[in-house]
């Protein structure tokens, strides 16, 4: 009776320390390169701490809202990538963007980054590019990119859903 207690004893502390190891659901797991790449269509943009009707530039390409609904390709090699803005509604223009990106990870936060390439350019010459913190990934990406606005600090949320 005393060894099926200490049996009964120690299988229970295992079971205890084995769930409170266990991923916990709503936690968004390691996001990798295999879970961002693909084909993908900015669905939604929020801002917080920037009102509704504010007209935001982004990416020094255009209004943010003019991105709703662009399709962003992000093949497996980090340079042969792009973004493709259609909408013509409300002044947008359409245009498509070669862009080299990347991902990575600083101080626990997983950050995608992407620089704009024009004609001749060659990524690792170019130094300057747009950076956002990637809070989910699978088959719908979450991007927060914190900004200045008015002076003070706001972020722009963008949705991303997998074609």
């Amino acid at each position: 009776m005393r060894k099926f207690s200490f049996a009964a004893l120690l299988m229970a502390i295992v079971a205890i320390f084995a769930s409170s190891c266990s991923p916990k659901q709503g936690v968004t797991q390691d996001i990798t390169k295999s879970s961002v790449k693909g084909n993908w269509v900015l669905t939604d943009i929020k801002y917080e701490g920037i009102p509704d009707n504010a007209k935001v530039t982004v990416f020094d390409e255009a209004n943010a809202k003019c991105f709703i609904g662009s399709q962003w390709i992000l093949p497996d090699n980090w340079a042969g990538g792009s973004y493709a803005l259609s909408s013509t509604d409300n002044g947008c223009s359409p245009v498509t963007q070669k862009i080299a990106w990347t991902l990575t990870k600083s101080n626990g936060v997983t950050l995608f980054g992407f620089k704009k390439l024009f004609t001749g350019d060659k990524a690792k010459n170019v130094t300057e590019g747009y950076r956002m913190e990637v809070t989910g990934a699978g088959s719908m990406m979450t991007w927060r990119a914190n900004v200045n606005f008015e002076g003070k600090s706001a972020a722009i949320i963008y949705t991303l859903q997998r074609k």
